[in-house]
Parts: structure tokens; C-alpha cells; sequence
């Protein structure tokens, strides 16, 4: 425990002096001293000069060592893999992005693997291989195994036992989480939202999820599934085969569907970004695609906050954050319901699953590295910069 307190401290607060960890730990100055010393030592920290403006002699400050080990972060979408290796301070020193392997199952599980070990590879940081591995899948992890369920935008996923595989195939610990998840949780930990311990990110793209925060921590459900709002039944036929597969909402308002609805009403293939071109341009067929898309998220948006009363709800994914759809949204929003909302739209873009899988896998390692193996610890890593993810190199 004394130890997890003082990287607490010196993570929080440093560079900071021995004298002022013992303080804020309530630790003894020599048990202070004799743990600074020895995570000295192993590599963990360092001195960074000494104090300033203090009467009397001045006391050496620390710091964590930010390249002493690293972490991976990874957002596998039906589209795109994302990977971003961060320090252990959360700084980003690596990112990659290539097209998500369209062959699916273990191909995709392999993609993932390479995808890691070569941004490893390419990091300037003493360790090449990262400690923990925190993957963010468009799916529902079993809370128990780990086991992907009800993933319909990469085939094959859902037959396979993918965290063992990817535990096997890179040597490390690999956890796995449902990617809206992560990005509730970046948001929450890298912006100013994490002022705000009660919020609900909805992501609209490929698909369309909801990621809950309650109390500051991540709400999962009794089955992990809580968030799969595709499946609530709103727009199409919630009784039709096809919404039990993909869901009624999600055939209505995900990336497919408004390609589709497009193409309906002008008779025309657009892709999603040239239907939001098409739209600025006066395009009625565009806008028009965009409006009922709009209304159909007011509704699930305004059901979200009857149902969780959240102090702010955002919205992101690669077509919700798009002001197009946006302002809609919310001016449909206060059309169907009573009282004011707090809607934002997502600050770090798609960059806010690779932030809440860096927070996890942060938390992870400083827990296996500094608690001592203890029950009930916690060490909360402090936020880099939001640019750091903004911009994926630190």
C-alpha cells in the first residue's frame, strides 16, 4: 500500500520532493526516502533538479520516468485498426492506422498483432515491447472471458477466442473491451469531462453504441452489454429478422443506412463524407438523408436521458462528430424533449477509444507494477495532453 501511495503521488503531483510525497501520503519521511530510493534504482523514477522558492536548503523533486515501460492501445473498427503506443505518463510516442483486414476471424487477429509489434517497434522507448495491451473491439466482451460477442461488423470475430490468441501471439496481458466503452472513458479521462462523473458518449459510424459512465466509472450491465443501443426499437421493424442481427436503430442510422437512404431518394452511390459535401452544396436529397437521420439519434438521445439523467451527453464517431449532423441532432433534440440537455460533441474524435484504452492500460500496468498485488488498490494515472491524442505523437 505505501508503495502505490507514493507513485500515486509522484505521478499526480511530481516533480515533487520526498518531503512533500510524505505529506500528501501521511507516510513517514524515511519510508518516503527508502521507496523513492529503491524505485530509483529499479528505473521508475528519476530527479529533475530541486526545489525553487524555498527558504532553507533545497530538496531534490522527482518524477516518473516516462520511457521505463509502455503500453498499447488499439481501436479495431470494421473499417480501420488504430493503434497508439503510449508511455507511462500517457504520452503518445507511436500511432498506426491501416484498413482493417476485410478477410475477418484470425486474419483480423493477426492484422491486430503485426499492427502492434510494428508500432513497438517504431517507438523511441528503452522497452520494444509494450507491458499490457488494451484492445477496443465493435462488440460485446464477455465480463467473465473476454470472448467477443455480437460483432456484426467484422466477421468471424465472435467464433474465436480472441483474447487468448492475442495474449498468445504478442506475450503480453491483453485485455478486451467494447470500443464506445473506451471512448466514454477517453473523454471522460482526457477532457474536462472527467469533472463530470455521470455522462453517456454515443458513437455513430460503421455502427452505433453508447459507452455509460456512472459515478466516474465504466457501467457494463449484468452481461457487459450495456450501451448496444442499435438494438433498441427505433426505426425499422424491431420484429424483422435482419434487426435481431443488426438492430432496428442501426439500420437506420449507421453508416450503411444513410448510404442507402441516399441513394433511394436521388438514385445515386455517394459514400457518407460526399453526402455531407453534397449536403453544404443544397443538395435537398442530401439534407433531407441527414434530417431523418438526425431525428431518429434526437430520439435515442432524448430516451438516453430519461432513462440516465447524465450530466452531459456526447457525441462522436466519425459521422456524429461531423457538425452537419450535429447541430441537427441537437436542434431535433430540444424538439422532442422537455427540458435542456447538456450535448457535446466529442473532443478528441477518433481518437477517443485509443485515449480510454491508453487510461486502462495505464491503471493496469501501474497497478501490476506498484500495488504490491494488494486487493482494493487503486492508482489513477493522471491525463497528457488532450493534443497528445489529437494530434497521435507526443
Amino acid at each position: 500500500m505505501s508503495l502505490s501511495a507514493v507513485v500515486q503521488a509522484i505521478a499526480s503531483f511530481g516533480p515533487i520532493s520526498r518531503a512533500s510525497a510524505s505529506k500528501i501520503t501521511g507516510l513517514s519521511k524515511q519510508t518516503v526516502s527508502e521507496i523513492v530510493g529503491n524505485l530509483e534504482v529499479e528505473g521508475w523514477v528519476r530527479t529533475v533538479g530541486q526545489t525553487e522558492g524555498h527558504i532553507g536548503r533545497r530538496a531534490v523533486v522527482y518524477e516518473i520516468v516516462p520511457d521505463a515501460a509502455s503500453v498499447a492501445s488499439v481501436d479495431l473498427g470494421g473499417t480501420k485498426i488504430r493503434v497508439a503506443i503510449c508511455n507511462l505518463t500517457g504520452a503518445v510516442v507511436n500511432e498506426l492506422e491501416e484498413p482493417t483486414d476485410k478477410s475477418g476471424g484470425e486474419a483480423v487477429i493477426r492484422h491486430v498483432t503485426d499492427l502492434v509489434q510494428r508500432a513497438a517497434g517504431g517507438a523511441k522507448l528503452n522497452s520494444k515491447l509494450p507491458r499490457v495491451a488494451v484492445i477496443g473491439v465493435p462488440g460485446v466482451p464477455d465480463p467473465g472471458t473476454g470472448q467477443i460477442r455480437m460483432a456484426p461488423n467484422i466477421p468471424g470475430l465472435d467464433c474465436i477466442d480472441a483474447p487468448d490468441l492475442w495474449r498468445r501471439q504478442l506475450g503480453i496481458e491483453v485485455f478486451v473491451e467494447n470500443d464506445v466503452n473506451l471512448a466514454a472513458l477517453g473523454e471522460h479521462w482526457l477532457t474536462k469531462r472527467g469533472e463530470k462523473d455521470d455522462l453517456v458518449y454515443v458513437s455513430i459510424g460503421t455502427g452505433i453504441g453508447a459507452g455509460i459512465v456512472v459515478g466516474g466509472q465504466l457501467h457494463r450491465g449484468a452481461s457487459g452489454a450495456a450501451g448496444e443501443i442499435g438494438y433498441l426499437p427505433f426505426g425499422a421493424d424491431p420484429f424483422e429478422p435482419e434487426s435481431l442481427k443488426t438492430g432496428a436503430l442501426e439500420r437506420v442510422a449507421a453508416t450503411h443506412a444513410i448510404t442507402e437512404m441516399y441513394r433511394k431518394k436521388s438514385g445515386r452511390n455517394r459514400s457518407v463524407p460526399e453526402i455531407f459535401e453534397a449536403a453544404n452544396q443544397e443538395d435537398a436529397d442530401a439534407q433531407e438523408t441527414l434530417d431523418q437521420t438526425s431525428r431518429q439519434i434526437a430520439r435515442v438521445t432524448a430516451a438516453l436521458t430519461a432513462v440516465m439523467d447524465p450530466s452531459c451527453i456526447v457525441i462522436g464517431g466519425s459521422i456524429g462528430a461531423r457538425e452537419e449532423l450535429f447541430n441537427r441532432v441537437k436542434k431535433y433534440l430540444s424538439m422532442c424533449f422537455p427540458r435542456p440537455v447538456l450535448i457535446e460533441k466529442s473532443t478528441l474524435g477518433n481518437h477517443a477509444a485509443l485515449a480510454g484504452g491508453a487510461s486502462v492500460a495505464l491503471s493496469r500496468l501501474h497497478l501490476s507494477l506498484f500495488a504490491e498485488g494488494l486487493k482494493g488498490v487503486e492508482i489513477s494515472v493522471p491525463p497528457p495532453s488532450v493534443e497528445t491524442f489529437k494530434k497521435g505523437v507526443a
